[in-house]
């Protein structure tokens, strides 16, 4: 098992496909990115509302932010909402989003590497960067099946069963089909089932197609927007213009135990 870790994937795969093909794929997809998001962000005019509401803030701010009280602010949005998700609150959810978000990040990287430094005539193997696409693909499985079986909220809270598919869900089912694949590629391949690997790489390529493809129709494009959304708020909270919204009051709030009767099946 440790030894297939170890093993990098494309390399062997180079003996019948050229890097430079395999090269030119990722390429496509990160351009299929850039238009999908792009088309999405003029079609929901994501880019004009975020403009609009930085001028609002602006205008209707009571302090001015300097430069480093801004850098500091985005620095501790980037590290602690963004790169935590702290949205979520501590517990289950926050946890299987973070070993997705971490593992998705680790499995593409070092494909990417893996790929444009490690595969081809006369280039080394690196054990490390074969280790971590592994791993990568191992935690966006772990976290997003968690996520997928029981902790969606109209499955864990609306007692919607868990093969209920719908639009929103095509990111997080094309990711799970990646990671999923290219760990039964890799698998099969290093222990010398060609038939059945050749099977998952189609799959895995197919499953790529529809995750960077699909970035129109599915959640792909929050992942940029989320953390401006995220920098905004703490930026208008920290000069006084909190997004039109009124200054919390003195008081303390006096509002009954409300939500708070039972713990929460949903976060």
């Amino acid at each position: 098992m440790v030894e297939m870790l170890n093993n990098n994937p494309f390399s062997i795969l180079a003996e019948i496909v050229p890097p430079i093909a395999m090269q030119y794929f990722i390429i496509a997809m990160i351009l299929l990115i850039a238009v999908g998001t792009i088309i999405q962000m003029i079609h929901h005019k994501n880019l004009t509302y975020f403009f609009n509401n930085a001028k609002k803030a602006k205008l209707a701010a009571t302090k001015e932010l300097g430069i480093g009280e801004k850098t500091g602010i985005i620095a501790k949005t980037t590290v602690v909402d963004i790169g935590t998700t702290s949205e979520l609150g501590f517990g289950k959810r926050r946890l299987a989003h973070v070993l997705g978000m971490y593992g998705t990040i680790l499995f593409w990287i070092s494909s990417a590497v893996l790929v444009f430094c490690y595969t081809g005539v006369g280039k080394s193997d690196s054990e490390t960067w074969s280790m971590l696409w592994h791993v990568g693909a191992i935690l966006t499985c772990l976290g997003g099946y968690w996520f997928w079986f029981f902790l969606r909220v109209d499955v864990s809270a609306e007692a919607h069963p868990w093969y209920r598919i719908i639009k929103a869900d095509l990111f997080v089912l094309a990711l799970l089909a990646c990671s999923t694949f290219g760990l039964a590629w890799s698998y099969t391949q290093f222990n010398g089932q060609m038939g059945l690997s050749y099977l998952f790489l189609t799959l895995f390529i197919a499953s790529n197609l529809i995750l960077f493809g699909g970035v129109y129709w599915s959640k792909f494009a929050h992942m940029f927007y989320k953390p401006g959304a995220a920098i905004q708020k703490n930026l208008a909270e920290a000069d006084g213009s909190r997004d039109n919204l009124p200054p919390p009051a003195d008081a303390p709030e006096q509002f009954g135990l409300g939500i708070k009767r039972e713990e929460p099946k949903h976060y």
